[in-house]
């Protein structure tokens, strides 16, 4: 069964599953793109051997920076938005807007 991030529910995934999922779509869109795994280490600055863990699901996780340039590499930038999108105002108080806050507070036992 060749199931994808879409097909299950994601919070019963584990870190490592989202990895490979990632991974594998990485690089169907590396081949569509007709783009070679130098080419787009020479493009993102991350190594050959990096990106073929990635794509192979071997290597757990990369860092955010490389994770960043090998999305640059395949023009994919616009979609790194997505991944923590824009506060909707609806979770906003509407009466403390001007004050928006900068921390989380503690919670009561």
């Amino acid at each position: 069964m060749n199931n994808t991030i879409e097909d299950l529910e994601l919070y019963g995934l584990s870190n490592s599953d989202i990895s490979v999922d990632l991974g594998k779509r990485f690089k169907n869109y590396r081949i569509a793109l007709n783009l070679t795994q130098k080419e787009v280490s020479e493009q993102s600055g991350v190594s050959v051997m990096t990106l073929v863990r990635f794509e192979s699901g071997e290597f757990g996780s990369i860092g955010l920076n490389k994770f960043i340039a090998l999305m640059r590499a395949l023009q994919l930038l616009e979609n790194i938005a997505d991944v923590i999108p824009d506060m909707p105002e609806s979770l906003y108080d509407k009466r403390s807007i001007r004050n928006q806050r900068q921390r989380a507070s503690k919670r009561k036992k």
